[in-house]
């Protein structure tokens, strides 16, 4: 029987930087995972793969329509699905591999295969038991599906079943207009596919401030997406390697049906703690299925900690990342925390969309006076010679300290420039150090400092 200060169990995003950092801190660690390779969903079947497809259908976008532009004359591309596939699977080689690397690097163990909890201090993997100080639930998610929907992986999909279709599909229903959705739905319109989003509420990526969602909305059907809101679905059909969507309106009850080649749900993500024994440990556990924690990440049962998807908040990667330098930290004997009020929020369509901190819908509801900064990209001359114009960045302060509240970008390189606005609401900075903060010519962040300047005296290129 082995011992350690630490067994994470979960090598996702939340668990393996768990681990790394409690093992530069000192501790002896361990990570269970049942996977051939390390990194959870985000590096196997989430972040890393979509990514990847994303950057090659976008690479196509260019090629097909601003190429000639630009005077690169060439014939139009051919696309190679299965050399495309091939693309996506090296990106997850070489970064499930640089994780093995890393845990090597820091004399983290492996221990390979699927673990459960059978009393506290005791973690099993396959026929073995470990002990350890202190226990780190970091098994993430699965994604969920709807009542009457029965997802097969191969024409009624979820993320992992779209992330290696066959083929690309000539139709695809997209059920759910939220992160997932409108990314992969990107990525087979660019393709090609002929992408109908169906969404239950009436606008698309819930929680979003509202005129970036509209804004974004208008651009993604620009690009060919084709968006039936306020729509319950009512199930899916399959025959003869088709589906059969049908859905009704939520204003009416009328009923619509569309018969398409796949069938993309994207109704969200549930955690996955399936087999741990957490029932007959007794740790308690939310109404929504998570692992329920106080301020410090600790269940009710003594000396098991959980993070990431697996415990309310967020369901993002960094988020979970966060979480699990904390507590490596508190178990170390250090201070450590999250600042859940600065967690940036990506959508890698094209043009990106960033968030974080408040939406003005929030400020409005909790009666908070509040200004609003805003520039358009088609004021940014990197923009307008990238042909990336399109979108704004809005900053909103505070009405009376001019202290940054939040930021909501749409536009070029969005998920890199929200980190700016991250940095300044950490140090509780004003919009005005922003305006005042010399930003490089030519580049996308001046948008950034224009939307700062937009709370003062005014944009000086708009």
């Amino acid at each position: 029987m082995a011992s350690y200060d630490l067994i994470v169990i979960g090598s996702g995003p939340g668990g393996y930087v768990c681990a790394i950092k409690a093992a530069q801190l000192g501790l002896k660690t361990a990570v269970v995972e049942g996977r051939e390779t390390l990194g959870g969903t985000c590096l196997n079947i989430g972040c890393i793969p979509s990514k990847a497809l994303l950057h090659a259908t976008h690479a196509l976008h260019e090629a097909e329509h601003n190429f000639a532009k630009m005077g690169l004359k060439a014939d139009k591309p051919e696309i190679d699905w299965q050399q495309m596939l091939a693309y996506k699977n090296d990106s997850i080689g070489q970064n499930t591999g640089g994780i093995e690397f890393l845990f090597k690097k820091n004399k983290i163990d492996w221990l390979k295969g699927w673990g459960s909890i059978p009393e506290k201090g005791k973690v099993k993997v396959g026929d073995e038991v470990h002990e350890a100080k202190h226990i780190v639930i970091a098994t993430g998610s699965v994604p969920s599906s709807i009542p009457n929907v029965e997802i097969d992986e191969k024409t009624v999909v979820t993320s992992t079943g779209a992330l290696e279709l066959e083929k690309i599909p000539e139709k695809m229903v997209v059920i759910g207009a939220g992160v997932i959705g409108l990314e992969l739905g990107s990525v087979y319109r660019r393709l090609g596919t002929e992408v109908t989003v169906v969404e239950y509420l009436d606008a698309i990526t819930p929680g979003m401030d509202a005129e970036v969602a509209r804004n974004f909305q208008k651009i993604l059907t620009k690009q060919g997406l084709k968006f039936v809101l306020g729509a319950a679905v009512q199930g899916v059909e399959t025959k003869d390697g088709q589906a059969t969507v049908t859905w009704k309106s939520r204003k009416d009850d009328s009923e619509e049906s569309l018969t398409v080649d796949t069938v993309l749900v994207a109704t969200g993500r549930k955690p996955y703690v399936e087999g741990l024994g957490l029932e007959a440990l007794g740790v308690e556990m939310t109404e929504r299925g998570q692992v329920k924690i106080d301020d410090h990440f600790r269940t009710n049962v003594e000396g098991v900690y959980a993070i990431g998807d697996a415990v309310p908040g967020l369901m993002l990667a960094h988020k979970a990342e966060d979480e699990g330098v904390a507590i490596a930290e508190i178990l170390a004997g250090q201070k450590g925390h999250v600042n859940y009020e600065v967690i940036p929020g990506v959508v890698y369509t094209h043009p990106e969309v960033a968030t974080v901190g408040k939406t003005e819908e929030q400020l409005k509801e909790e009666g908070r006076a509040y200004k609003v900064g805003k520039f358009p990209f088609l004021g940014n001359a990197r923009a307008k010679a990238n042909f990336s114009a399109e979108g704004f960045v809005k900053i909103i302060a505070d009405k009376e300290t001019d202290r940054v509240l939040g930021a909501h970008i749409i536009g070029p390189m969005a998920g890199d420039l929200i980190h700016e606005v991250c940095v300044a609401m950490e140090f509780g900075a004003a919009a005005e150090d922003i305006a005042r903060t010399c930003h490089a010519h030519p580049t996308y962040s001046e948008g950034v400092r224009e939307a700062a300047l937009a709370l003062g005296d005014g944009a000086i290129h708009a």
